[in-house]
Formats: C-alpha cells, sequence, structure tokens
C-alpha cells in the first residue's frame, strides 16, 4: 500500500533536505560550506547586486553569518585546489567539479540545436569562435572585457563586446570553454585541458547514466517531490525524469507516496521520497531566501508546499510592482510567512527595507520573529542600521522594533 504523507510533514521534509532545522554553527567555514553545497548541488548564480548576489544567500539562511570570501575560495579556485566549476544546471550555476560530466549530453544537445537551427549566430560567425579558441590557446584564460580590448588592436576583422561575449557564452554552452574562477565577480573562460585535470575530461557518462544521477541528486535535495519538481531542479526533461524515477523506484532510492491537495483538483497528488530524507517532527527555522533559492525558484512548487504565491518584480515597471523589485521571502517556523524588499546602501552603511509584508496568514509574531533575522543580516553585510519604509503590512511594527 502507498504511504501517505501529510502536506505538513512534506513541506517539513522538504525544507530538511535543504538543509533548514539543524542548528546552526558557531563559525561556518570551507567544511560546512562544501556539505552544504554538496547537498544542494548546486548555487544558482544571478548578477542583481541590489542586497546581495544570489549564491552567497543560500549558505547565510542556512549557516548564519559567514565569511564571503570563504565560499570565493571554494567556487573561484582554479587548478588542483578547484571543487567547482560552473555550468548551465538550472540556470547558470556553480556546481560541484566532479558532476560536469552529467551534462554532456546538454552540451551535444546545444551544439547540435546551433547547427540545425537555420541562420544562428554561431553559423554565421565561425570564423569569431575560432579566433576565440586561438586566442585562448595562446593567452591562456581570460575574461571577455580582456579578450575584447586584444579584438580592438587586432589589424584584421574587428569583433567587439557583444560579440566576444556572445561567442565565448556559445563555447561555454558547447563545452569548449570552461569557467576558470572569477574577477570582480567577471566570468574567466579557459579551455578545459587549461583548468580541468585530464581523468575529468576523459571520463564519459551516457546520456542515460546522466539522467539517473542528476534525478538522484535532485530527489535527494528535495526530499520529496513530484516528477515534475525532480526535473525543473536541473532542467530535465518530464519523460527522460519518469524514467529515471522508475529505475530508482526499482532500486529502491526511491518511495512512492501520495500527498493529500497535491494532485488535480486538490486531492492527493503522487510524489517520491527519497530514502535517506529526515521526517522531522518540527521544524523551526528563521531566514530570508534569495529569489534563486531552490526553496522557492519553482514558483508552483512554492505555492503547492506553502502556499505561497510568489513572483519576482524586477521586470516589473515600478507603477506595477505589489511587494517592491528585490522581495524575499521570508521563512519562520516550517512555512514562508511573507516577503522583505531588501537594498543593502553600502555607501551609507543602511540596509533600507523597502517594503515589508506579511502572508493573509501569518503567525502574530511574525515582526518580532523577523526582525532579529534582519539585524543579524545587517551584520553580516557589515552595515550598521536599518532603516524601514513605512510599505507593507508588517512595516509599521518592524520598524517600531528596529528603530
Amino acid at each position: 500500500m502507498v504511504q501517505s504523507l501529510s502536506p505538513a510533514l512534506a513541506r517539513r521534509v522538504a525544507l530538511a533536505a535543504q538543509g533548514f532545522g539543524r542548528p546552526a554553527p558557531a563559525a561556518p567555514g570551507i567544511r560546512q560550506l562544501h556539505a552544504l553545497i554538496s547537498r544542494l548541488g548546486l548555487l544558482q548564480i544571478d548578477s542583481v547586486n541590489v542586497f546581495e548576489r544570489s549564491h552567497y544567500l543560500p549558505a547565510f539562511s542556512r549557516l548564519g553569518a559567514y565569511d564571503k570570501a570563504q565560499l570565493d575560495r571554494l567556487t573561484f579556485a582554479v587548478g588542483k585546489q578547484a571543487r567547482y566549476t560552473e555550468y548551465w544546471a538550472h540556470e547558470a550555476s556553480f556546481v560541484p567539479l566532479e558532476s560536469r560530466p552529467l551534462f554532456a549530453w546538454r552540451m551535444d544537445d546545444f551544439r547540435e540545436r546551433s547547427a540545425r537551427t537555420p541562420g544562428a549566430w554561431s553559423q554565421s560567425n565561425r570564423p569569431m569562435l575560432d579566433w576565440l579558441l586561438a586566442e585562448l590557446a595562446s593567452t591562456g584564460p581570460l575574461p571577455a572585457s580582456a579578450i575584447e580590448h586584444d579584438a580592438n588592436k587586432r589589424s584584421g576583422p574587428w569583433w567587439g563586446w557583444s560579440d566576444v561575449k556572445s561567442g565565448l557564452e556559445t563555447l561555454f554552452r558547447w563545452g569548449d570553454v570552461v569557467t576558470a574562477g572569477r574577477s570582480r565577480f567577471e566570468r574567466v573562460y579557459a579551455l578545459p585541458e587549461q583548468v580541468l585535470p585530464s581523468e575529468l575530461l576523459e571520463r564519459t557518462v551516457s546520456r542515460d547514466d546522466a539522467h539517473r544521477e542528476l534525478v538522484r541528486r535532485s530527489a535527494r535535495a528535495h526530499g520529496i517531490g513530484t516528477a515534475k519538481d525532480f526535473a525543473d531542479y536541473f532542467r530535465l526533461k518530464t519523460p527522460a525524469t519518469l524514467a529515471a524515477i522508475h529505475e530508482l523506484e526499482d532500486a529502491g532510492e526511491l518511495i512512492p507516496v501520495t500527498v493529500p491537495g497535491w494532485g488535480p483538483g486538490g486531492g492527493p497528488g503522487v510524489a517520491w521520497l527519497h530514502r535517506d530524507a529526515r521526517l522531522p517532527r518540527a521544524l523551526d527555522a528563521a531566514a530570508v531566501l534569495s529569489p534563486f533559492d531552490p526553496v522557492v525558484w519553482d514558483r508552483a512548487r512554492a505555492l503547492r508546499l506553502f502556499g505561497f504565491h510568489y513572483r519576482i518584480e524586477i521586470y516589473t515597471p515600478e507603477p506595477k510592482r505589489v511587494f517592491g523589485y528585490y522581495s524575499l521571502p521570508i521563512l519562520l517556523g516550517d512555512t514562508l510567512v511573507g516577503r522583505v524588499d531588501l537594498k543593502n546602501d553600502r555607501q551609507a552603511g543602511v540596509l533600507r527595507v523597502q517594503a515589508a509584508w506579511a502572508e493573509a496568514d501569518a503567525p502574530a509574531d511574525t515582526a518580532e520573529r523577523l526582525a532579529p533575522v534582519l539585524r543579524a543580516t545587517a551584520l553580516w553585510q557589515g552595515l550598521t542600521e536599518i532603516t524601514v519604509v513605512q510599505r507593507g503590512t508588517l512595516a509599521q511594527d518592524l520598524a517600531a522594533l528596529l528603530a
């Protein structure tokens, strides 16, 4: 008989699998950061810096204040010290170095798509791609800005920034170039043989084996989820994901369950529980989440798990924004109770709360529990003051508590 899990337990399982509900270490360092990223399987990268770059936030949400330079050491290291690289996993992401061969099929797909698409940029710019490869071969790892500078000095065909960047990103998608760390957050590009160990480059993984392993990692990071949940984590197709799920189910790694309210029309829905998932009787977290945190990046899953309708409004014209430019979900206990629009005013040393909103069913003590989270956030960012704009249902109480 298929086991049924309550929606509340499913929510706690999902959060526990993501690293919530454990005591925060006194001083998180390299070991704790590495363990966390290994648990998550990736850190999504985003360039928006109005509060903090996205990839720094999941560790803070789960471990508390840590030295960002330590995470840089992990994610930007090259050569023998490298443990991570970048690729298109969910979106652009830091992923464990050993997982790169799991995406070889995606690299092949990108290349084949470019070859069969009439008018594809790569088809009409092959000389540019060849020149970029030759430039990296002769010069070594370089950021796009340095290559564009070299292109400006050439006596032959001239290519500008957009061409250089487009070419490098095309080659990166194909796997013909890789990242060699970052400089001031600008990606540095290299030929694979310049920075990756030969044993990694020689390792081949079939498409089916890669999908199975990616679904395994996705299921472990989810704790519990549907086929679409597991597919979305690494942007896999649903049919291939289902095939992998059934293989992992046969192997005893995934356990079929149902969850009331997860199915069509609010009925029971089919899901799978990872065999190693924790089933907490209670879970008490207190954090703000990046808009690109795995807990909320799948908006449909966030709605199903937490009843939380979330949209980031960066690209929404200001008059049409409801909650703010960069609103971060608020996690208290085992559910999402609101959102807070944060801005890091680095020059003034101020954390600016541009808006603060509670969900309709948020606990009465939401502001009291959020205030120390924001104080810890400001301290982590090296800011000495917090100001609250009177916008949103939480703003008044929050302003009084942080005055």
